[in-house]
Protein backbone atom coordinates (compact mmCIF):
# COMPACT_ATOMS: atom_id res chain seq x y z
CA UNK A 1 0.00 0.00 0.00
CA UNK A 2 0.96 3.07 -0.69
CA UNK A 3 0.53 6.06 2.22
CA UNK A 4 -0.85 5.54 6.00
CA UNK A 5 -3.06 2.65 6.58
CA UNK A 6 -3.64 3.01 9.96
CA UNK A 7 -5.85 6.58 10.47
CA UNK A 8 -7.79 8.52 12.76
CA UNK A 9 -11.00 9.62 12.22
CA UNK A 10 -12.39 13.09 13.46
CA UNK A 11 -14.53 10.99 15.59
CA UNK A 12 -11.05 10.06 17.41
CA UNK A 13 -11.72 6.35 16.39
CA UNK A 14 -8.92 4.51 14.57
CA UNK A 15 -8.84 2.78 11.46
CA UNK A 16 -7.18 0.31 9.21
CA UNK A 17 -7.57 -0.13 5.61
CA UNK A 18 -6.55 -4.03 4.44
CA UNK A 19 -6.91 -5.31 0.75
CA UNK A 20 -8.26 -8.46 1.01
CA UNK A 21 -7.89 -10.57 -2.26
CA UNK A 22 -9.74 -8.30 -5.23
CA UNK A 23 -11.04 -5.90 -2.33
CA UNK A 24 -10.33 -3.76 0.20
CA UNK A 25 -11.51 -4.03 4.28
CA UNK A 26 -11.42 -1.17 7.22
CA UNK A 27 -11.72 -2.45 10.52
CA UNK A 28 -12.62 0.54 13.13
CA UNK A 29 -12.73 1.49 16.90
CA UNK A 30 -16.58 1.14 18.00
CA UNK A 31 -15.07 4.01 20.31
CA UNK A 32 -11.93 5.86 20.86
CA UNK A 33 -9.78 3.29 22.69
CA UNK A 34 -12.09 0.85 22.93
CA UNK A 35 -13.06 -2.47 20.97
CA UNK A 36 -12.80 -2.87 17.01
CA UNK A 37 -15.58 -3.60 15.04
CA UNK A 38 -15.33 -6.33 12.48
CA UNK A 39 -13.94 -5.76 9.14
CA UNK A 40 -16.26 -4.14 6.38
CA UNK A 41 -16.38 -4.05 2.49
CA UNK A 42 -15.28 -0.39 1.34
CA UNK A 43 -16.99 0.99 -1.77
CA UNK A 44 -19.05 -1.80 -2.70
CA UNK A 45 -18.20 -4.68 -4.89
CA UNK A 46 -16.09 -3.66 -7.08
CA UNK A 47 -13.43 -5.50 -8.29
CA UNK A 48 -10.09 -4.02 -7.50
CA UNK A 49 -6.31 -4.97 -8.23
CA UNK A 50 -3.33 -4.58 -5.86
CA UNK A 51 -1.74 -1.80 -5.15
CA UNK A 52 -4.25 0.79 -2.53
CA UNK A 53 -3.12 4.11 -2.36
CA UNK A 54 -4.39 6.12 1.00
CA UNK A 55 -4.29 10.11 1.65
CA UNK A 56 -6.36 11.82 4.51
CA UNK A 57 -7.06 15.52 4.67
CA UNK A 58 -7.15 17.95 7.94
CA UNK A 59 -10.53 17.04 7.93
CA UNK A 60 -10.46 13.33 9.04
CA UNK A 61 -11.71 12.49 5.96
CA UNK A 62 -9.79 9.00 4.18
CA UNK A 63 -9.44 9.17 0.48
CA UNK A 64 -8.63 5.88 -1.27
CA UNK A 65 -7.50 5.04 -4.97
CA UNK A 66 -7.26 1.54 -6.34
CA UNK A 67 -7.05 0.07 -10.08
CA UNK A 68 -9.88 -1.68 -11.36
CA UNK A 69 -10.21 -4.05 -14.32
CA UNK A 70 -12.37 -2.39 -17.05
CA UNK A 71 -12.32 -3.86 -20.62
CA UNK A 72 -10.02 -6.99 -21.91
CA UNK A 73 -6.42 -6.14 -21.23
CA UNK A 74 -7.46 -2.56 -19.50
CA UNK A 75 -7.83 -0.66 -16.50
CA UNK A 76 -8.90 2.14 -14.52
CA UNK A 77 -8.44 4.33 -11.91
CA UNK A 78 -11.36 4.56 -8.91
CA UNK A 79 -11.71 6.37 -5.96
CA UNK A 80 -13.57 6.02 -2.45
CA UNK A 81 -14.25 8.68 0.09
CA UNK A 82 -14.51 7.31 3.81
CA UNK A 83 -15.88 10.32 5.90
CA UNK A 84 -16.27 8.65 9.58
CA UNK A 85 -15.17 4.77 10.48
CA UNK A 86 -18.56 4.01 11.75
CA UNK A 87 -20.06 5.03 8.26
CA UNK A 88 -19.85 3.00 4.89
CA UNK A 89 -17.52 4.19 2.45
CA UNK A 90 -18.67 5.86 -0.59
CA UNK A 91 -19.02 3.61 -3.54
CA UNK A 92 -16.06 3.55 -6.01
CA UNK A 93 -16.23 5.93 -8.83
CA UNK A 94 -14.25 5.93 -11.79
CA UNK A 95 -11.50 8.85 -12.15
CA UNK A 96 -9.87 7.18 -16.01
CA UNK A 97 -6.04 6.92 -16.68
CA UNK A 98 -3.38 8.67 -17.04
CA UNK A 99 -3.21 7.75 -20.75
CA UNK A 100 -6.64 7.40 -21.43
CA UNK A 101 -6.61 3.79 -21.52
CA UNK A 102 -4.25 0.65 -21.47
CA UNK A 103 -3.14 -1.52 -18.91
CA UNK A 104 -1.79 -0.30 -15.31
CA UNK A 105 1.08 2.07 -14.90
CA UNK A 106 1.87 1.77 -11.71
CA UNK A 107 0.88 2.32 -7.65
CA UNK A 108 -0.44 5.67 -7.87
CA UNK A 109 -0.23 8.07 -4.52
CA UNK A 110 -2.70 10.70 -3.22
CA UNK A 111 -3.02 13.62 -0.93
CA UNK A 112 -5.39 16.02 0.13
CA UNK A 113 -5.12 19.93 0.29
CA UNK A 114 -6.64 22.21 3.17
CA UNK A 115 -9.58 22.57 0.90
CA UNK A 116 -10.53 18.66 0.98
CA UNK A 117 -9.18 18.07 -2.83
CA UNK A 118 -7.75 14.58 -3.31
CA UNK A 119 -4.64 14.93 -5.62
CA UNK A 120 -3.88 11.94 -7.56
CA UNK A 121 -0.80 11.07 -9.09
CA UNK A 122 0.65 7.79 -11.26
CA UNK A 123 3.05 6.77 -13.59
CA UNK A 124 2.17 7.37 -17.07
CA UNK A 125 2.93 4.90 -20.02
CA UNK A 126 6.05 7.56 -20.78
CA UNK A 127 7.72 6.52 -17.67
CA UNK A 128 6.41 10.26 -16.34
CA UNK A 129 3.84 11.24 -13.55
CA UNK A 130 0.51 12.19 -14.52
CA UNK A 131 -2.16 13.84 -11.85
CA UNK A 132 -5.99 14.09 -11.51
CA UNK A 133 -7.60 16.61 -8.85
CA UNK A 134 -10.65 17.24 -7.77
CA UNK A 135 -12.55 20.13 -8.22
CA UNK A 136 -13.09 22.25 -5.54
CA UNK A 137 -16.93 22.54 -6.24
CA UNK A 138 -17.11 18.43 -7.39
CA UNK A 139 -16.09 16.51 -10.01
CA UNK A 140 -12.62 16.43 -11.19
CA UNK A 141 -9.90 18.25 -13.27
CA UNK A 142 -8.84 16.58 -16.62
CA UNK A 143 -5.48 14.60 -16.30
CA UNK A 144 -2.32 16.77 -16.34
CA UNK A 145 1.11 15.34 -17.38
CA UNK A 146 3.31 16.62 -14.97
CA UNK A 147 6.73 15.10 -17.14
CA UNK A 148 9.58 13.45 -15.61
CA UNK A 149 11.18 10.39 -17.03
CA UNK A 150 12.29 6.64 -15.92
CA UNK A 151 10.31 7.36 -12.97
CA UNK A 152 10.96 4.25 -10.30
CA UNK A 153 7.48 2.55 -8.61
CA UNK A 154 6.70 4.75 -4.73
CA UNK A 155 5.81 8.05 -5.47
CA UNK A 156 5.62 9.87 -2.59
CA UNK A 157 2.94 12.22 -2.07
CA UNK A 158 2.43 14.65 0.89
CA UNK A 159 0.37 18.08 2.27
CA UNK A 160 2.61 20.32 3.77
CA UNK A 161 1.50 22.65 6.81
CA UNK A 162 0.59 25.20 4.02
CA UNK A 163 -2.40 23.11 2.86
CA UNK A 164 -0.17 22.92 -0.59
CA UNK A 165 0.66 19.36 -1.92
CA UNK A 166 4.00 17.97 -3.13
CA UNK A 167 5.27 15.32 -5.01
CA UNK A 168 8.41 13.17 -4.44
CA UNK A 169 9.71 10.31 -6.95
CA UNK A 170 12.97 8.94 -7.51
CA UNK A 171 14.33 7.95 -11.12
CA UNK A 172 18.06 6.55 -11.83
CA UNK A 173 20.26 8.73 -9.46
CA UNK A 174 18.15 11.55 -8.37
CA UNK A 175 15.44 12.21 -6.64
CA UNK A 176 12.53 14.76 -8.23
CA UNK A 177 10.52 17.31 -6.44
CA UNK A 178 6.94 18.85 -7.68
CA UNK A 179 5.12 21.33 -5.83
CA UNK A 180 2.22 23.52 -5.99
CA UNK A 181 2.95 27.21 -6.21
CA UNK A 182 -0.42 28.21 -4.64
CA UNK A 183 -3.22 26.49 -3.37
CA UNK A 184 -5.25 24.47 -6.17
CA UNK A 185 -2.64 25.19 -8.78
CA UNK A 186 -0.67 22.41 -10.64
CA UNK A 187 2.42 21.08 -8.87
CA UNK A 188 5.89 22.32 -10.86
CA UNK A 189 9.01 20.55 -11.28
CA UNK A 190 10.96 22.84 -8.77
CA UNK A 191 14.34 20.29 -7.87
CA UNK A 192 15.77 17.51 -8.77
CA UNK A 193 18.40 16.04 -6.31
CA UNK A 194 21.50 13.92 -7.25
CA UNK A 195 20.63 10.73 -4.54
CA UNK A 196 21.30 6.93 -5.24
CA UNK A 197 17.71 5.99 -3.84
CA UNK A 198 16.50 2.16 -3.48
CA UNK A 199 13.49 2.06 -5.00
CA UNK A 200 10.08 1.67 -2.92
CA UNK A 201 12.06 3.58 -0.29
CA UNK A 202 10.20 7.05 -0.30
CA UNK A 203 8.15 8.42 2.80
CA UNK A 204 7.09 12.29 2.78
CA UNK A 205 6.12 14.22 5.79
CA UNK A 206 4.93 17.46 6.65
CA UNK A 207 7.56 18.65 9.29
CA UNK A 208 7.44 22.66 9.87
CA UNK A 209 5.51 25.77 8.20
CA UNK A 210 8.01 25.73 5.24
CA UNK A 211 8.82 22.12 4.83
CA UNK A 212 8.16 18.91 3.84
CA UNK A 213 11.09 16.09 4.65
CA UNK A 214 11.39 13.02 2.22
CA UNK A 215 13.16 9.86 4.09
CA UNK A 216 14.55 7.39 1.85
CA UNK A 217 17.25 4.71 1.77
CA UNK A 218 20.41 5.31 -0.21
CA UNK A 219 22.46 2.48 -1.95
CA UNK A 220 24.80 2.29 1.20
CA UNK A 221 22.20 1.64 3.12
CA UNK A 222 21.66 4.49 5.02
CA UNK A 223 17.94 6.30 5.71
CA UNK A 224 18.37 9.76 4.65
CA UNK A 225 16.33 13.06 5.41
CA UNK A 226 15.75 15.90 2.67
CA UNK A 227 14.65 18.72 2.45
CA UNK A 228 14.17 20.53 -0.56
CA UNK A 229 16.38 23.36 -1.10
CA UNK A 230 19.29 21.34 0.98
CA UNK A 231 21.39 18.13 0.92
CA UNK A 232 20.16 15.03 2.01
CA UNK A 233 21.22 13.90 5.50
CA UNK A 234 22.01 10.57 6.81
CA UNK A 235 19.66 9.72 10.11
CA UNK A 236 21.18 6.52 11.09
CA UNK A 237 21.48 3.00 8.97
CA UNK A 238 18.06 1.66 8.14
CA UNK A 239 16.39 -0.91 9.85
CA UNK A 240 15.14 -2.58 7.02
CA UNK A 241 13.73 -2.81 3.92
CA UNK A 242 11.12 -0.52 2.57
CA UNK A 243 9.81 2.65 3.39
CA UNK A 244 9.55 3.81 7.12
CA UNK A 245 6.49 5.22 8.66
CA UNK A 246 6.93 8.67 9.89
CA UNK A 247 4.69 10.80 12.14
CA UNK A 248 5.04 13.93 14.51
CA UNK A 249 4.62 13.76 18.07
CA UNK A 250 5.38 14.84 21.49
CA UNK A 251 7.92 13.63 23.05
CA UNK A 252 8.57 14.58 26.77
CA UNK A 253 7.61 18.32 25.69
CA UNK A 254 9.90 18.33 22.73
CA UNK A 255 8.49 18.01 19.18
CA UNK A 256 10.35 14.97 17.35
CA UNK A 257 9.53 12.91 14.46
CA UNK A 258 9.11 9.35 15.23
CA UNK A 259 10.34 6.71 12.73
CA UNK A 260 9.30 2.69 12.28
CA UNK A 261 9.96 0.08 10.25
CA UNK A 262 10.05 -3.33 9.96
CA UNK A 263 13.70 -4.74 11.16
CA UNK A 264 16.07 -7.29 8.89
CA UNK A 265 15.44 -9.29 12.73
CA UNK A 266 12.09 -8.88 12.03
CA UNK A 267 10.64 -7.37 14.84
CA UNK A 268 9.17 -2.94 14.51
CA UNK A 269 12.19 -0.35 15.16
CA UNK A 270 11.69 2.73 16.21
CA UNK A 271 13.78 5.65 16.21
CA UNK A 272 12.95 9.21 17.46
CA UNK A 273 15.08 12.46 17.37
CA UNK A 274 13.68 16.29 17.14
CA UNK A 275 11.92 17.79 14.09
CA UNK A 276 14.11 18.50 11.07
CA UNK A 277 17.53 18.38 13.60
CA UNK A 278 18.67 15.17 11.81
CA UNK A 279 22.33 15.99 13.64
CA UNK A 280 20.63 15.51 17.04
CA UNK A 281 21.17 11.73 15.82
CA UNK A 282 18.65 8.94 16.37
CA UNK A 283 19.31 4.60 17.19
CA UNK A 284 16.82 2.28 16.63
CA UNK A 285 15.09 0.37 19.68
CA UNK A 286 13.08 -2.75 18.63
CA UNK A 287 10.11 -3.99 19.97
CA UNK A 288 7.10 -6.72 19.49
CA UNK A 289 7.17 -10.23 18.01
CA UNK A 290 9.21 -11.38 15.24
CA UNK A 291 7.06 -10.53 11.89
CA UNK A 292 6.72 -12.05 8.14
CA UNK A 293 8.83 -11.17 5.94
CA UNK A 294 5.97 -9.25 4.07
CA UNK A 295 4.97 -7.29 7.25
CA UNK A 296 4.06 -3.31 7.29
CA UNK A 297 4.12 -1.13 9.97
CA UNK A 298 1.80 2.02 9.63
CA UNK A 299 2.06 4.76 12.48
CA UNK A 300 -0.61 7.48 13.88
CA UNK A 301 -1.52 9.61 17.28
CA UNK A 302 -4.95 8.53 18.80
CA UNK A 303 -7.36 11.32 20.03
CA UNK A 304 -4.93 12.31 23.48
CA UNK A 305 -1.89 12.78 21.25
CA UNK A 306 -0.17 9.13 22.05
CA UNK A 307 1.33 7.65 19.13
CA UNK A 308 -0.43 4.41 18.09
CA UNK A 309 1.81 1.36 15.47
CA UNK A 310 -0.15 -1.21 13.99
CA UNK A 311 1.72 -4.11 11.83
CA UNK A 312 0.12 -6.38 9.16
CA UNK A 313 1.10 -9.15 7.31
CA UNK A 314 -1.14 -10.36 4.46
CA UNK A 315 0.66 -13.88 4.16
CA UNK A 316 -0.20 -14.27 7.75
CA UNK A 317 -4.03 -12.50 8.33
CA UNK A 318 -2.64 -11.16 11.98
CA UNK A 319 -2.77 -7.40 12.28
CA UNK A 320 -1.30 -6.09 15.48
CA UNK A 321 -1.40 -2.92 17.31
CA UNK A 322 0.34 -0.88 20.65
CA UNK A 323 0.06 2.59 21.84
CA UNK A 324 2.53 4.56 23.53
CA UNK A 325 2.62 4.17 27.50
CA UNK A 326 1.24 7.26 29.55
CA UNK A 327 4.41 7.72 31.24
CA UNK A 328 8.14 9.87 30.18
CA UNK A 329 10.09 8.29 27.13
CA UNK A 330 8.62 6.18 23.90
CA UNK A 331 7.43 3.10 26.60
CA UNK A 332 5.08 0.96 24.57
CA UNK A 333 2.42 -1.51 25.80
CA UNK A 334 2.56 -4.71 25.22
CA UNK A 335 1.58 -5.39 21.32
CA UNK A 336 -2.00 -7.61 20.90
CA UNK A 337 -3.83 -8.44 18.39
CA UNK A 338 -7.19 -7.11 17.00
Amino acid sequence: MNGDWLTRGRDGRLSVYLPSGDAVLCRAERGPGGPWAPPRRVGGEQRLYAGLALGQGSDGYVHLIAWRPTVSGESGLVHSTHFRPRLAALDWSPVGHPDKKGERTGTPAVAVDDQGRAHVFVRNLGGGVSMIAQKEKGGWDPWRDLKGREVQEGLAAVTGESGRVELYAAVPGAILHWRQEEPGAQPVLEEAMEAAVRPGTLRALATSPQSTTLFFTDDSGDLCAWRPGGTPVPVLTAAGPGPVSAVRCELDGHDCTLLAQRSAGGRVAFAAYPTEQESAGAWWAESGPELPVDAEVSTTLDEDGRVVAATRSPSSGHLLLTRRKEEAGLALEAWREI
